[in-house]
């Protein structure tokens, strides 16, 4: 890809990741790319044709339980984290709040002033703080990038990670490493699911109703857009996943590679990690497949990478879907 065409790409990406597939990302079927069979756990909306429509700059927004208000603008300022209830964590630093322009976006606007994510990225809240370091090295280094080209939040983290300092890095790994992680996600498991369409990074309920097989796919939605929406960091989904998934994935996470290599021996007994390890019980199920996914094309060939590589090498678009179904059903 030439430089122009990147920037034109990172520019939507960006674009999209502010406004979160409202206007600015028009809904479509999910991504056509065929990738290892995992392509589903990668959605994608193109952007719209048209302009979107000017922002409310004068309503202010809530959610339920905050008494804080923002208008439709101030929630997509990628320089300035949505923070709808400060009580309920420490004190951000500057990086984690505000970012710094005109490359360093906020990294509590992504990953939420909580740490808990959404779909579409990682779950900071309690991960090992020499890991989220090593990530944002392998970010900056481009050993860590996504199966699937020009896909946004990657990208954006691959830009983020060339412009932070160290000292950005040590400060957002030393504050999210110190809070605890919460899931709000449910795993169903169901023969059918809600018929969707992509918006953003993610999938949304399909404005048209009807359902359809599950197939071989996990798919996992907010619960309430509109929520979502506003970046509220206790929006609730459900991941629907196939029925007899979450029993397979026990399994599999006890006995892969005949017990050597069972998930627990590295990552916890309870999945809940163990030294650089990061833990891997209540994370997002569509999180969870994208990482192995990626692990198994070398798009994440980082320090981890080559032995986590070794592990799933072997692995069947079934397998990554029950382990993750597992391992999102579980408690943090």
């Amino acid at each position: 890809m030439s430089e122009p065409a990147l920037a034109r790409g990172l520019r939507t990406a960006l674009l999209c990741l502010a406004i979160t597939g409202l206007t600015g990302c028009q809904p479509a079927p999910r991504a056509p790319r065929a990738m290892s069979g995992a392509d589903w756990a990668y959605p994608f909306s193109p952007p719209a044709p048209n302009p979107p429509a000017p922002l409310d700059k004068v309503t202010r927004l809530r959610v339920e339980g905050s008494d804080v208000t923002y208008t439709a603008p101030e929630l997509r300022n990628l320089f300035a984290a949505p923070d709808w209830r400060p009580q309920d964590h420490p004190a951000m630093p500057p990086v984690v709040a505000g970012g710094r322009r005109p490359e360093v976006m906020a990294c509590g606007y992504c990953h939420l002033p909580s740490g808990d994510g959404r779909p579409e990225n990682a779950a900071l809240a309690g991960l090992p703080r020499d890991y989220i370091v090593e990530q944002m090295r392998d970010f900056r280094s481009g050993a860590r990038h996504s199966s699937i080209a020009g896909r946004g939040p990657t990208m954006a983290m691959a830009k983020l990670g060339k412009a932070a300092t160290d000292a950005d890095i040590a400060a957002a790994a030393d504050y999210f490493s110190t809070l605890t992680h919460r899931s709000f996600t449910r795993v169903v498991e169901s023969d059918q699911v809600p018929r969707t369409v992509t918006k953003g990074w993610l999938y949304s309920r399909d404005p048209g109703g009807g359902s359809e097989p599950i197939g071989a796919r996990i798919i996992e939605i907010p619960e309430d857009f509109a929520r979502f929406e506003k970046r509220d960091p206790a929006t609730s989904y459900v991941a629907y996943v196939p029925t007899g998934a979450i029993a397979r994935g026990a399994a599999l996470a006890r006995t892969w590679g005949g017990g050597k290599q069972a998930c627990g021996l590295c990552h916890g007994s309870g999945f809940k990690g163990v030294g650089p390890a990061p833990p891997l019980a209540g994370r997002s199920p569509t999180y969870i497949v994208r990482q192995l996914n990626d692990f198994r094309t070398g798009a994440r060939s980082g320090p981890g990478g080559a032995v986590m590589k070794a592990v799933v090498a072997s692995m069947l678009n079934e397998d990554m879907i029950a382990l993750a179904a597992f391992m999102g059903s579980r408690e943090p």
